[in-house]
């Protein structure tokens, strides 16, 4: 047998020998079929839970326990109770509201009740409610004529008119139980009250009557306040008046009582036209 004759019978064994180990592979596959596990696979579930065996949720189940790791938490503590800092935790907003009302409040209350009390107290410093100096007698009463018979003094709420010496004796008998007043009169002065007594409105000197005449209602006085017409239901109300080294005070504290009507102590008539309806007695 010659050399090429070997060679030709060497290469046909081996394509048959190939040929062999292809298809042993093919027939392997086949048995084995697509998605069947390996051999080392199954080498290693042998003895678990067979998969096939198992519906869907079940190895859905089985694949999520197998990956969580439940850890336990540790035990907590618990710390006794102890209460907060004031000062660490600070002033909320519902005090800081409530506080805010009560302060307003009160500082309204207060500034209420002081000017209440100043309006009511009796001031010795002077102004309305005090004793009021309004100057030397003599000085007054040439003020009083300056004016033609009437001097208004604001800070006593007041008209000061001059008051005639003859009818002293009457003006006892009329106001000796006003002993203030009567004082004012042997001084030759009378304070009288600004507001009527009839409705409180402000009584004017009438300059052509020589009378004071409410432009209110009506009501007519003559010029020492005594009632002369009109609706009101006395005379104007007065002051005390003393005279000490010839300075005059006006209490203003104190109010008294008009005359009542029909007195008329001066004789006093209307010596002009009235500056308000007409007069009568």
């Amino acid at each position: 047998m010659s050399t090429s004759q070997i060679i030709t019978i060497a290469v046909a064994v081996l394509v048959v020998a190939a040929i062999g180990l292809v298809l042993t592979g093919v027939r392997r596959t086949d048995v084995r079929g697509v998605g069947s596990l390996a051999r080392e696979t199954r080498k290693k579930d042998r003895g678990k839970v067979n998969p096939e065996a198992m519906t869907g949720r079940q190895v859905e189940a089985a694949a999520s326990a197998s990956r969580s790791v439940v850890l336990a938490a540790p035990k907590a503590e618990i710390e006794p109770w102890s209460p907060p800092d004031a000062e660490a935790l600070g002033v909320t907003r519902r005090q800081f509201f409530n506080r805010a009302s009560v302060t307003l409040m009160s500082a309204s209350l207060g500034g209420f009740g002081a000017s209440l009390i100043g309006f009511l107290w009796t001031s010795s410093s002077g102004g309305f409610g005090s004793k009021i100096t309004i100057g030397n007698l003599s000085d007054v009463i040439t003020q009083i004529r300056a004016n033609k018979g009437f001097l208004y003094m604001p800070q006593a709420r007041a008209w000061v008119t001059e008051y005639p010496k003859e009818s002293l004796s009457k003006g006892k008998s009329a106001y000796g139980h006003q002993a203030p007043v009567y004082s004012g009169l042997e001084g030759g002065i009378i304070a009288l009250y600004q507001k009527c007594p009839h409705l409180g409105c402000r009584v004017p000197e009438c300059g052509s009557s020589q009378w004071f005449e409410c432009p209110c209602h009506g009501s007519q006085f003559n010029r020492v306040g005594e009632k002369k017409g009109g609706p009101a239901p006395r005379g104007m109300d007065r002051f005390g008046v003393s005279v000490a080294n010839g300075v005059v005070v006006v209490d203003t504290g104190t109010v008294f009582g008009g005359p009542p009507i029909g007195t008329n102590t001066t004789g006093q008539e209307a010596e002009g036209p009235h500056c308000v309806g007409g007069g009568s007695h």
